[in-house]
C-alpha cells in the first residue's frame, strides 16, 4: 500500500505507551464521569452487557478509523472525507459541512471538560465559576499550545497518576459505609442512555490519527495502541462507576461522578478525588483540542499557533455563558460524534475497496462488521437525546 511504505508527517512521534495514553485520555473525562449517574439509574448487571457491547463496538470502530486514516497518509478525517467521500462541484461544501459539524461537537465537549473543572475549583478552593474556568483554560491549554510532543508525555504521566489514584480511592470506598448498589429499571430509554454513555466515554475517533501519524503507521504499535487504550479506559469505567454507586448511593448527582464521591468521603479523600477529575478532564481536554487544532490547520493550512487558539477559545466562552449542566454538555457532546461513524464507515468502505488491502482490520473490517458499528453509531445517537428517568 503506498501510502504505508512512504513516511508520514507528523510535527513529532510517539512512544507506544504516548500513543496509548493519548487514546486513554481521550475516552477519561467529562464521558466517563457522566457514567455513575446513568448507570445509577438501571440495574447493576445491564452496566456490564452494555460495557462489553459498548467495547466491541467501539475497538473495531476505532481500528476501521485507523486503516482509513492510514490510507489517507495520516490524515484526520474530515480529510479523509474530503479524499474517500465526496465528490463533484460540491465536494468542498460538503467538506466544510462536516468541519462545521465537528468543530461543533468538539465545542460542546471541551466546555464539557471546563465546565466540569469549575465544579472541582469551586468544591475543592471555593472560587467563582468563572474564575475556575479562567484558571483551568491557562493551565491547560498552555500543554496543547507547545504541541504534539508534549501532550503525549503529559498524558502519559497524567494517566500513570489517574491509575494510582483510582487505587487510593477504591480502598477508601471500600473502608466507607456503602450503599446498595442500584437494580431498578426506572424506564427502558435509561438503557440506551446509558449505552450513548458509554460508547461516548469508549470514544477516541479524533485521536486515532494522531496516533497513526506518532508511530508512523506501525501497524502493530496502532493496534496495540487502541486495544490497549480502549481496554484501560473500560477497566476505569467499571472502577469509577462502581466506586461512586458504592460511595455515594442515592446522591449521585450531574456534576461529575467523582466529585459526588469525594463530598460523600470527605477529608483528605475528598482531594484526591478532586485531583483524578482534574485529570481525567485534562486529559480529554488536551487530546480534543490538539485533535481540533490539527483539523483546523488541514482544512486552512493555517499557523498552528493560530489553530490552537480557533480551537480553544470557543469553547472557554461557551463554558462561560453555556446553559447546560456537566452531564448535560457530555451528552450533547456525544450527538455529532457518534453520528459521525456513519460516515467514517462508508468513508473507510471506499478506501478499502480502493487499496485492496487490510493491514489493520483483516475479516473485522468487512461488511457485516461495517453494519454492526453503523448500527452501533446510530443506537448511541439516539441515546443521546433521550430523556432519562
Amino acid at each position: 500500500m503506498e501510502t504505508q511504505e512512504q513516511e508520514i508527517k507528523s510535527e513529532s512521534r510517539l512512544t507506544f505507551l504516548e500513543a496509548t495514553s493519548i487514546i486513554v485520555g481521550h475516552g477519561v473525562g467529562a464521558g466517563i464521569l457522566a457514567v455513575p449517574y446513568l448507570a445509577s439509574r438501571a440495574p447493576w448487571w445491564d452496566f456490564f452487557w452494555i460495557l462489553a457491547l459498548a467495547y466491541f463496538i467501539n475497538l473495531i470502530l476505532h481500528l476501521m478509523i485507523a486503516e482509513l486514516s492510514l490510507n489517507n497518509g495520516g490524515a484526520q478525517f474530515v480529510k479523509c472525507f474530503e479524499n474517500e467521500l465526496f465528490t463533484g462541484r460540491f465536494k468542498k461544501i460538503a467538506t466544510w459541512i462536516v468541519f462545521g459539524f465537528l468543530a461543533f461537537s468538539v465545542l460542546c465537549n471541551v466546555a464539557s471538560f471546563i465546565t466540569g473543572s469549575a465544579a472541582v475549583f469551586s468544591s475543592w478552593f471555593g472560587l467563582p465559576s468563572w474564575a475556575g474556568m479562567l484558571l483551568y483554560y491557562v493551565i491547560a491549554g498552555l500543554v496543547v499550545f507547545f504541541g504534539m510532543k508534549i501532550v503525549g508525555i503529559c498524558e502519559k504521566y497524567s494517566v500513570i497518576a489517574m491509575v494510582v489514584v483510582i487505587g487510593i480511592l477504591f480502598t477508601a470506598t471500600l473502608r466507607s459505609q456503602m450503599s446498595p448498589l442500584p437494580s431498578t429499571l426506572y424506564a427502558n430509554t435509561n438503557l440506551m442512555a446509558l449505552y450513548s454513555t458509554v460508547a461516548f466515554s469508549l470514544s477516541a475517533v479524533m485521536s486515532v490519527p494522531q496516533v497513526v501519524k506518532g508511530v508512523n503507521g506501525d501497524r502493530k504499535k496502532i493496534i496495540g495502541a487502541i486495544a490497549a487504550g480502549t481496554g484501560i479506559n473500560t477497566f476505569l469505567i467499571i472502577v469509577v462507576t462502581f466506586m461512586t454507586l458504592l460511595g455515594a448511593g442515592t446522591a449521585i448527582t450531574k456534576n461529575g461522578a467523582l466529585v459526588d464521591l469525594s463530598a460523600h468521603l470527605g477529608g483528605w479523600v475528598s482531594i484526591v478525588g478532586y485531583v483524578f477529575s482534574l485529570l481525567a478532564l485534562s486529559t480529554s481536554f488536551w487530546a480534543n483540542t490538539l485533535n481540533m487544532r490539527d483539523i483546523i490547520s488541514e482544512q486552512t493550512k493555517w499557523n498552528l499557533k493560530l489553530c490552537w487558539l480557533l480551537a480553544t477559545l470557543p469553547c472557554l466562552l461557551l463554558a462561560l455563558f453555556g446553559m447546560a449542566s456537566f452531564v448535560g454538555f457530555a451528552r450533547l457532546a456525544g450527538v455529532i460524534q457518534v453520528l459521525t461513524g456513519i460516515g467514517i464507515i462508508i468513508a473507510y468502505s471506499r478506501s478499502r475497496r480502493r487499496t485492496g488491502l487490510s493491514p489493520i482490520c483483516g475479516r473485522f473490517g468487512t461488511l457485516p462488521f461495517q453494519i454492526m458499528v453503523i448500527l452501533g453509531s446510530i443506537a448511541a445517537t439516539v441515546g443521546s437525546v433521550l430523556a432519562v428517568k
